[in-house]
């Protein structure tokens, strides 16, 4: 009907003191309700934790579309109950997004192993077992400078920066367990570290429990120069993002070398942005549509909001830049820039409206 008013749930973390009586409106997700009221969508505020899950469940049978805000990995929990509810919610029609299918596809770092055949790859390994790290790890050291990143994780963590503290060493056959690297840990205040293979490869065993993993990727040489971050809705750039991401700069030398360097301030911007217009174009026009078919979906699949952030690769012949996968970014993407609430409330509307 012409004059249908659709409803539309907004799913972010609960207070600890006020739990189910948290309003939306009083919390950081209050601009995204005006942009939903806006297009004169209902919202409906659906404050949670895993302790009521079954009171949101009903809550959110009764709406046409669910956006969730919820960190998947943070203070020892995680999101298998939510996403769990959520799998059943959106398989009784209601639209969920991110459909938690579609973040086993795109929102780990297994995506990066799965894409390094596209231009925006590099030279990517995975590691589903430490047994299998153990084997393959020192053919991979003697390439140079790598990073490796736990499948599942935030802010860094089991994010680490691993290099031969002997560069000279060219054959796998060199280097045993006893073997010293260079580590650095790309989670806050961490400092580089200098320890034997055989301790490195102790200290990651935790990643590997459950359907862990590990992804090793070449280390970027050009990571002082920063990080750009694409807000996407759908498949279309919706702002920009720039962080100096230095957790694991090269570490200076003489005494600053044990100071941990503090992450630089993220700025936003349109997605007008002059100078990333052709990583924009790339991203829309190439990158979008390699992406969908490797992981087996279609466009309107993709999150109504979610991110990929790109390191700057080497310098291509004529000059100009190139860019490198770091992550993508899809269970809870918050803040992003003020440009994108209309395009993420119009989008929204829209899928409603086709059933997608």
């Amino acid at each position: 009907m012409a004059n249908e008013r659709h409803r539309v749930a907004i799913v972010f973390p609960a207070d600890a003191q006020e739990e189910l009586a948290t309003k939306v409106e009083q919390s950081r997700f209050a601009g995204v309700a005006n942009a939903l009221s806006a297009v004169g969508i209902e919202v409906v505020g659906a404050p949670y934790a895993d302790a009521f899950v079954e009171h949101v469940r009903a809550q959110l049978l009764g709406v046409d579309g669910v956006l969730v805000w919820i960190n998947p990995v943070q203070g020892g929990r995680d999101r298998s109950v939510l996403n769990a509810m959520l799998a059943d919610i959106a398989s009784s029609g209601v639209l969920v997004s991110a459909n938690p299918k579609v973040i086993d596809k795109m929102g780990t770092k297994e995506v990066l192993y799965r894409t390094r055949g596209m231009s925006w790859g590099c030279d990517t390994r995975l590691y589903a077992t430490l047994e299998a790290m153990r084997a393959e790890l020192p053919a991979s050291l003697v390439t140079g400078a790598r990073v490796l990143k736990q499948i599942r994780g935030h802010s860094g963590d089991g994010v680490w920066k691993v290099e031969l503290v002997d560069k000279t060493s060219s054959l796998q056959a060199t280097i045993s367990l006893e073997t010293d690297l260079r580590v650095r840990h790309a989670k806050r205040d961490s400092v580089e570290e200098r320890m034997a293979l055989g301790a490195f490869l102790s200290r990651c065993e935790l990643y590997f429990a459950g359907a862990g993993g590990m992804i090793d990727q070449a280390y970027q040489p050009r990571l002082p120069d920063g990080m750009v971050r694409c807000y996407l809705v759908g498949d279309r750039v919706a702002g920009f993002g720039e962080q100096l991401v230095n957790a694991l700069y090269p570490a200076a030398p003489g005494p600053s070398e044990r100071n941990a360097p503090q992450p630089g301030p993220r700025h936003y911007f349109p997605p007008t942005r002059a100078d990333f217009q052709r990583l924009k174009q790339k991203l829309e026009r190439e990158w979008l549509g390699e992406l969908c078919r490797l992981l087996g979906l279609e466009k309107s699949q993709l999150p109504v909001i979610w991110d990929a952030d790109f390191l700057y690769g080497p310098k291509s012949h004529a000059g100009g830049d190139t860019f490198v996968l770091c992550e993508i970014n899809v269970s809870s993407v918050y803040p992003f820039p003020e440009d994108a609430l209309a395009p993420l409330a119009a989008e929204t509307l829209a899928r409603i409206k086709s059933g997608c």
